[in-house]
C-alpha cells in the first residue's frame, strides 16, 4: 500500500484521527512534525525564528524522505500545502485525505498553543481563507470533521481500505 497523507488546517485532528486510524487497521503512523524535527536536528520554533522559509525547506525535504517509505497515514503540518512541490510528492507517493474542519471548531481545539503560526488566534480565519483552494486541489478525499468524531475515523477507514 502506498502511503496515506492527512491534510488540513492546524488543529483539525489529523494527528488524532491519523493514530486512530492507524491502531484500528495496523497501519504504521508518522507525524510529520515529529519527523522534521528529528530528520533536522531542530525545534520548529527555532527553525521560525529563522524565517517560515527555513521550516518550509526542511518541511519539503522531510516529505520527501517520508514518501519513499510505503504502508504509513502521515499526518501532516497544516502548511503542507503552500509549497507545491510537496503536493505533488504527496499525490505521487500516495493518497491524499483533507480533514476539513471549521474555524469556529478548530478554536474550541486547546492543541493550538504553541503552534508558531497561531500565536494570534484570530490568524487563523487567515490561514483557512488562505489554505482553503489548496486543501481542495490536493486532496483525493476529503472528510467532515464537524461531527461525530467516530464518523471521521469510520470515513477516514473506508478511503484506506478502498485505497488497499
Amino acid at each position: 500500500m502506498k502511503n496515506v497523507y492527512l491534510i488540513g488546517m492546524p488543529g483539525c485532528g489529523k494527528s488524532t484521527v491519523g493514530k486512530a486510524v492507524s491502531q484500528k487497521l495496523g497501519i504504521e503512523f508518522s507525524d510529520l512534525d515529529e519527523y522534521i524535527v528529528s530528520f533536522s536536528g531542530r525545534t520548529i520554533a527555532d527553525m521560525f525564528e529563522e524565517g517560515e522559509s527555513v521550516f518550509r525547506k526542511a518541511e519539503t525535504d522531510s516529505l520527501k524522505e517520508v514518501a519513499k517509505k510505503e504502508n504509513l497515514i502521515v499526518a501532516t503540518g497544516g502548511g503542507v500545502v503552500v509549497t507545491p512541490e510537496n503536493i505533488g510528492i504527496m499525490q505521487n507517493s500516495g493518497t491524499v485525505i483533507f480533514i476539513d474542519s471549521s474555524v469556529e471548531s478548530i478554536l474550541k481545539n486547546s492543541s493550538l498553543d504553541g503552534r508558531p503560526l497561531l500565536k494570534d488566534k484570530n490568524r487563523i480565519y487567515d490561514l483557512y481563507n488562505n489554505r482553503i483552494e489548496l486543501y481542495r486541489k490536493a486532496a483525493m478525499h476529503t472528510v467532515d470533521n464537524n461531527g461525530s468524531f467516530d464518523e471521521v475515523i469510520k470515513k477516514t477507514e473506508e478511503i484506506i481500505k478502498a485505497e488497499m
